[in-house]
């Protein structure tokens, strides 16, 4: 396995198909993709794309950290789940944020995944809320150290 920076574009695939299948493709795209300060993490098996992760530069109002990134669009590919793709992501990624001087990473991560997210040594904090289409999320966070 293979992990590495890819572009925003290579991400949209896997996001479509696995976070957003019942909207438009265009809901997998941010605005924020191509931002200065954003960056996108794969996995590859292969040649294959199977696992991708994006990170921004953005600050979570209640958490008191200088340097905070957000992970948003993570996704595995089904048939490559239990294979440590996505770990490898957030560990890579997290090199990556602690040569920023990044302190904090934070998501608003599916309560469906919760547990995965606390295996990679993530907190939930706050309440479970429901984030129209998808449903019910809850913040979860890393301090980085």
């Amino acid at each position: 396995m293979r992990v590495q920076k890819i572009k925003a574009e290579q991400t949209y695939k896997l996001r479509h198909k696995i976070l957003r299948p019942h909207q438009p493709f265009e809901a997998c795209q941010y605005d924020t993709d191509h931002d200065d300060d954003t960056f996108h993490m794969g996995a590859f098996i292969k040649k294959e794309l199977v696992s991708v992760a994006s990170f921004y530069l953005e600050s979570h109002p209640e958490f008191q950290s200088s340097i905070q990134y957000r992970l948003r669009a993570m996704a595995t590919a089904e048939e490559c789940r239990g294979r440590g793709a996505g770990r490898e992501v957030v560990h890579f990624a997290e090199s990556e944020l602690k040569n920023l001087n990044a302190d904090l990473l934070w998501c608003k991560g599916r309560t469906s995944v919760q547990l995965y997210y606390e295996k990679l040594g993530f907190q939930p904090y706050g309440d479970v809320f429901d984030y129209p289409p998808i449903g019910p999320h809850v913040i979860m966070y890393k301090e980085l150290g």
